[in-house]
């Protein structure tokens, strides 16, 4: 059942977003031939707006039933706490799992709330910029080690990069949103097996999370103007 609500939800705003705003999407090298189908993650870098379910306008309907049915999403304590946001996020995914922004308990209960098929929506940067191109304590956006943990938990399967082209121009956040603008966004399908083993060899035990860090730094920078 809740799956089903999930999905028509996320239908709605699909349909909505479509009727709002124009869309350009893209990919980054040649489109896979099947690049919805065995998918366990989505890493959605350059986080600007809580308004970035506008996406959704981009998602084919298998992906939006995959995300409602298997979907397992780490949302941030204090944006579930939101009086009419909070509900609004805890019914994007079959799953929602408040997290701190703290290496606790509730980073380890996600991790392990992941299913066999589970497929993981999250943006690896942790916070959103702000209109300054900082975060909002006023430091750079940065990778953060998280997605590493993921992607040892899951160990094969595809990962989708969303490369998001901004949304200040759409809402900023704590602002009201704005309609009839272009939203555009880039997409690149990679294998997760093949992504890890091809990462190059840090030393020190947190060597493989600087390298997925500065990797996937290197290609939100790239990828994300």
């Amino acid at each position: 059942m809740r799956s089903l609500v999930v999905f028509l939800l996320l239908l709605a705003i699909k349909v909505a977003s479509r009727v709002f705003y124009r869309h350009e999407v893209a990919w980054v090298g040649d489109v896979p031939e099947k690049p919805w189908k065995g998918l366990r993650l989505i890493a959605f870098l350059n986080h600007t707006s809580l308004f970035e379910l506008v996406y959704l306008g981009d998602a084919p309907l298998p992906l939006l039933w995959a995300i409602a049915s298997r979907g397992v999403i780490p949302a941030a304590q204090k944006t579930i706490q939101r009086p009419l946001v909070g509900l609004l996020f805890r019914l994007v995914a079959r799953q929602v799992v408040p997290i701190t922004r703290e290496r606790d308990h509730t980073w380890d209960g996600f991790l392990g709330s992941i299913r066999k098929d589970g497929l993981v929506v999250m943006a690896p940067e942790g916070r959103m910029m702000r209109e300054t191109g900082l975060d909002v304590t006023g430091r750079q956006m940065s990778i953060r080690g998280g997605i590493a943990d993921i992607l040892q938990a899951l160990g094969s399967g595809g990962m989708l990069i969303a490369y998001s082209g901004g949304l200040h121009h759409v809402q900023v956040p704590g602002r009201w949103p704005r309609a009839f603008k272009t939203v555009r966004l880039r997409l690149e399908q990679v294998d997760i097996a093949a992504y890890v083993k091809g990462l190059p060899e840090y030393s020190g035990p947190d060597g493989f999370k600087r390298a997925v860090k500065d990797d996937l730094q290197r290609r939100r920078d790239l990828h994300c103007s």
